[in-house]
């Protein structure tokens, strides 16, 4: 069993979060983004995140705020085949589906900008990554199949060894129907980013803009893992050794005793916090021209550890302290630093006013460049590519109070099947969002969106399921589904 809790039990629900973006990045920094999507050659007030050099073409002189809230609720669902899985389900099947409901309710984002004549000051509070809480309540695939499989090695090794013992227990090796698997696994990932910076008008049509953000990465992890012997066999175990003479009961009488009780079997606990910043340079251009707009912005890769705070790490097996599971589990013991770059970001837009002060279009393209962001067990060289994003909104005013916009965002990560895992997984994905605005008066604007991610389902087949010699084929099905809500308040004054 020692490759079975690898990376399980720490659960990194954000790698693909609960919001759009790319693998390690949220980019609904604004409802005016579930709205419409392509911001990135906005001059408004979100433009702080979408296009800071736009800012400084922002129309007010003098202060805008906008505070922006969302909710996000998303699931994570893995459905799996296995042949041992038979052994436990009613109709003996070998299909199982594990469910993870991962919730951000309260995603905040607050923009200020300061505009005097050529300059524009700006800073930016969101959260940037992470995909909020996840539970897996039944644990995962994962989980089941490797202790299954582990079990039954462990217990033929052990009974073949001993024949009296396994005599009284009846059986070649421990099978799923003999013992039950209880599971839980839970996670909270955030990462937190403040943001400051100028823009400044080079000439009347063209700005600049420089910056930084600082990142703060905050984590806990805490999940369970037990395998117990049925009471049946154990009663069955106890009553047959009852029956021998007293020298063969003190040779089997503790062994029993150990793996018949709760997590005799196998026994893993978790509970870890994780933390860890870093800088990100921020760079961007803006183009005005007429009705049309060109923008660009790249973010620099960011060097993001994270060290754990570990409060808990149980490793048994059979009744014991298991140096196998304990060397499996190193990457999670207290101190411990691991990688968890954000990516090198490049954003490319363009805008146009179809109708002056009435009907705008964008398209916009993003790159992540994720295969060059560390990541922990090197896991970033699986992905055949970085991210790719496909943008394009639209949005009209109506009239002086009322604007309507929708938008429409396409995400390709370069997936692998290498890359996968139950705890950590992406699927491409298409996304529609639309949404409106009203100008309460001259100073004040309330802008409300929804968005959805349509994903679509990745199928992984193994020989040797979790790339494990020892385990027989096995077959997964990631699934997610995602939506966001948003109410955002921008006030000039």
């Amino acid at each position: 069993m020692k490759r079975i809790f690898i990376a399980a039990i720490l659960l990194t629900a954000a790698t693909s979060g609960a919001m759009a973006g790319g693998l390690l990045h949220n980019t609904n920094q604004s409802v005016a983004w579930q709205r419409m999507m392509a911001r990135g050659a906005t001059n408004e007030i979100d433009a702080v995140f979408s296009n800071p050099a736009g800012t400084a073409f922002i129309e007010h002189e003098g202060w805008t705020l906008s505070l922006n809230i969302q909710s996000a609720f998303q699931t994570r669902d893995v459905e799996t085949s296995f042949p041992m899985f038979a052994y436990t389900n009613a109709d003996h099947s070998t299909w199982r589906e594990y469910n993870g409901k991962a919730t951000a309710p309260v995603i905040p984002s607050l923009y200020a900008v300061y505009k005097r004549n050529r300059w524009a000051a700006s800073a930016f509070f969101g959260i940037i990554g992470g995909g909020g809480k996840c539970n897996f309540e039944d644990g995962l695939s994962l989980f089941d199949a490797s202790v299954m499989a582990g079990i039954y090695s462990k217990t033929a090794q052990m009974l073949a060894s001993q024949p009296s013992l396994k005599a009284l227990l009846d059986a070649d090796a421990l099978t799923p129907d003999m013992y039950s698997i209880n599971s839980s696994m839970k996670g909270r990932q955030y990462i937190f980013g403040g943001q400051l910076g100028g823009a400044y008008q080079i000439t009347k049509n063209l700005s600049a803009f420089a910056g930084l953000r600082v990142n703060y990465f905050n984590g806990n992890y805490k999940g369970h893992v037990k395998a117990s012997l049925s009471s049946a066999l154990t009663q069955k175990a106890a009553a047959a050794i009852a029956a021998l003479p007293a020298e063969q009961q003190a040779a089997y009488l503790p062994l029993v005793q150990k793996i018949g009780a709760e997590g005799g079997l196998t026994n893993i606990a978790l509970n870890t916090d994780q933390t860890g910043w870093g800088v990100t340079p921020i760079l961007g251009v803006n183009f005005r021209w007429k009705g049309l707009t060109l923008a660009a912005k790249y973010e620099f890769k960011t060097n993001l550890n994270i060290e754990n705070n570990t409060k808990e790490l149980v490793t048994e097996a059979l009744g014991e302290h298991s140096d196998d599971l304990s060397a499996s589990m190193e990457p999670y013991k207290h101190g411990v630093n691991t990688p968890n770059d954000l990516p090198s970001v490049l954003y490319l837009a363009a805008g146009y006013e179809i109708l002056p002060k009435k009907l705008r279009a964008a398209v916009e393209y993003h790159f992540y460049d994720d295969k060059h962001a560390g990541m922990a067990g090197d896991k970033q060289k699986f992905l055949t590519h970085g991210t790719h994003e496909i943008l394009a909104g639209v949005e009209w005013d109506i009239n002086r109070i009322f604007t309507v916009s929708a938008g429409f965002q396409n995400t390709d990560y370069g997936l692998s099947d290498d890359f996968q895992s139950h705890t950590s997984f992406a699927c491409d994905s298409y996304s529609l969002g639309f949404g409106g605005a009203v100008n309460i008066n001259s100073h004040m604007r309330l802008n409300v969106g929804y968005f959805f991610t349509n994903y679509k389902k990745y199928t992984r087949t193994q020989e040797h399921y979790l790339n494990n010699p020892a385990m027989p084929a096995g077959t997964d099905i990631f699934k997610r589904t995602n939506k966001v809500f948003g109410i955002g308040l921008d006030y000039k004054f």
